[in-house]
């Protein structure tokens, strides 16, 4: 008898200012997926919310002209999750039909009400595995500030920072801007519980640091403040070792910002020619040693699992800075942690291979 297919639910979409990216990545996943292997169903989270059983076709989900793609709650059945573990699907006018049971869920989502520990709860209430970060990590690493602190118990290296809470930018904000100040300019300002550039500015006196908060803060009431580093931006990919081993890190990627951007804003990563990367980094052998081991120590002070992707600072004066992880990074064959392991010789659909293999070995519960 032929070998049973592994069901997988892939999720996308979502209600944060990420809809869009994490749409173009379930495109790419789902194009690399072998149908023989798996069967596949997709699923979009609307931006109101609303779970919808979808066609997954990639080419409706790429950015296509400049146009970036959404999920269309009217296009689809609404989906509902019960806690069985089942799927089912409500369409108008009939009564629920049963999709049978999902052996794994690939969530591809990007940002709050996803990427933070939200549907990793769900999840986990409903007893399903999934592919990525449990619920602390994913919560822990979407918020900048507190992972800069899980980073700095684990003794990882970082620049200098200020943390704007809500009532300081509305009770203290001579003192935040004071202290903004002190870091040096320029420094750059970014919500802190939002990804891919979303939010981002960099500011180059107490006018424009202003300016850049309240832009932020369109996206998080809380917001961080970073001096600037000199040097290079350097990426490593980081994958769950395989049979209790390490984790294990990928050749690291130096980032090149395009001619006519300041940093990697939103359009210079998505809407421009694409992700400028080095691979691997050209920065000496030390530093790239040192920003695998580093990579591996950041992934395990947050207890994450799965994937990551730690991103850090190859200073002028030879210091290899940590800045953030991510936890559910860009997957598109572009983006930068597909690349990167790639070049170290696990390609995309391997890749994909091996994140769902992992999750279905992973013991449920706490562990």
């Amino acid at each position: 008898m032929a070998q049973r297919k592994v069901r997988v639910a892939v999720i996308f979409g979502g209600r944060s200012s990420e809809h869009a990216i994490s749409c173009v990545t379930a495109g790419s996943v789902l194009s690399a997926m072998d149908p023989d292997r798996y069967d596949i169903v997709p699923i979009g989270i609307a931006t109101d919310g609303r779970w919808v059983l979808t066609s997954g076709e990639p080419d409706r989900l790429a950015i296509t002209d400049g146009r970036l793609p959404e999920v269309d709650a009217a296009s689809g059945a609404t989906l509902a999750l019960p806690s069985s573990g089942g799927l089912a699907v409500s369409e108008p006018g009939e009564v629920p039909r049963a999709l049978g049971d999902v052996d794994v869920v690939l969530p591809l989502l990007h940002g709050p009400y996803g990427e933070d520990g939200t549907i990793q709860g769900l999840l986990d209430l409903a007893g399903i595995p999934y592919v990525g970060a449990g619920v602390f990590a994913s919560a822990v690493s979407m918020d900048k500030v507190h992972m800069k602190v899980a980073f700095a118990g684990a003794g990882l290296p970082m620049g200098p920072y200020v943390v704007v809470t809500d009532r300081a930018w509305r009770r203290e904000r001579k003192r935040v801007v004071d202290d903004a100040a002190a870091l040096g300019w320029p420094v750059f300002v970014k919500p802190a519980r939002a990804g891919s550039s979303m939010g981002v500015s960099k500011a180059t006196d107490e006018a424009s640091l202003i300016a850049a908060v309240e832009t932020a803060r369109e996206h998080d009431r809380k917001v961080l403040i970073e001096a600037a580093i000199s040097g290079q931006e350097v990426e490593c990919g980081v994958l769950e070792g395989l049979d209790d081993g390490p984790p294990e890190a990928s050749a690291p990627a130096r980032v090149g910002v395009p001619e006519g951007y300041d940093f990697y804003d939103f359009e210079a990563k998505y809407l421009d020619e694409g992700l400028r990367l080095t691979i691997p980094a050209d920065i000496p052998d030390a530093a790239v040693a040192e920003v695998k081991r580093l990579a591996g120590i950041a992934f395990e002070a947050v207890d994450c699992e799965g994937l990551a992707r730690v991103d850090f600072f190859y200073a002028d004066d030879g210091r290899v800075l940590i800045n953030e992880i991510n936890t559910m990074p860009g997957f598109t064959p572009a983006s930068a942690f597909p690349r990167m392991w790639a070049a170290s010789g696990l390609d995309y659909p391997s890749l994909i291979d091996r994140l769902v293999r992992t999750a279905l070995n992973k013991p449920r519960g706490l562990h």
